[in-house]
């Protein structure tokens, strides 16, 4: 376990599976809250928090992946994509949503623990702000090597658990390219046989980090991709 008794929400239509994954995640030790649908999911957000949600993309009404997206826009808590789609465009789609993770249908329970795990894990502790001497700029902004933490000013910029973990990953060498497999690796993906998914996966969260740190991503002064070698944080 990561922490005493994380609080997760699980979001899924079908209720023999929620009640199946409830019980199964609350034996592991979490807090599990539950919800039916995208509606109800809003309302257990508007009065409680979480440490990460489970959620199903194939929903009637609003699906998991609009869902996600509209979300993103408020939250940063960690969100687990489960789909029955095997299709990589549809997994890539989730990702650019803003989901964490996603672990296709159907699956082992220990499998879906192990990925829980592995992204709280990438959640950086909520501490204020302290100056420190380890602080990488750039251009308006600055980030907190020792906090894990981005800002513009004195405003904090929202990072989600993925895009905390790359930076963290890139601060620890800047100046140094890191290659797409070793991205994997570290972010603490599955390889293998869908090893190329996972890097295409990894160029999504890239992407999305990059409109966080670039004034024009298209062009990307920070965040580089270094031709053959990978991807290089380039700070002033």
């Amino acid at each position: 376990m990561i922490d005493a008794d994380p609080h997760l929400m699980i979001v899924d239509d079908d209720e023999r599976i929620r009640g199946l994954l409830q019980k199964f995640l609350s034996k592991q030790g979490f807090f599990v809250s539950a919800a039916r649908d995208a509606a109800h999911a809003r309302r257990l957000l508007g009065g409680l928090e979480f440490d990460l949600i489970v959620l199903d993309v194939m929903m009637p009404g609003e699906d998991g992946i609009a869902f996600t997206r509209s979300i993103r826009e408020e939250i940063t808590t960690p969100i687990l994509l489960l789909t029955a789609r095997g299709e990589t465009e549809d997994r890539i789609s989730g990702l650019e949503a803003g989901a964490d993770d996603y672990l296709a249908k159907p699956f082992e329970p220990r499998e879906l623990l192990l990925r829980i795990n592995a992204i709280l894990r990438r959640v950086p502790p909520d501490e204020t702000v302290d100056a420190g001497p380890k602080i990488l700029h750039l251009g308006p902004l600055r980030y907190d090597i020792e906090k894990g933490k981005l800002w513009e000013g004195e405003t904090p910029v929202r990072l989600t658990a993925t895009e905390s973990q790359l930076m963290k990953i890139f601060a620890a060498t800047p100046g140094e390219p890191i290659g797409r497999t070793k991205l994997v690796e570290d972010l603490g993906r599955a390889g293998g046989k869908d090893g190329q998914a996972q890097e295409r996966a990894v160029d999504v969260q890239i992407t999305r980090l990059r409109r966080k740190l670039e004034s024009d991503p298209k062009q990307p002064r920070y965040l580089q991709t270094v031709r053959g070698a990978g991807y290089m944080l380039a700070p002033d």
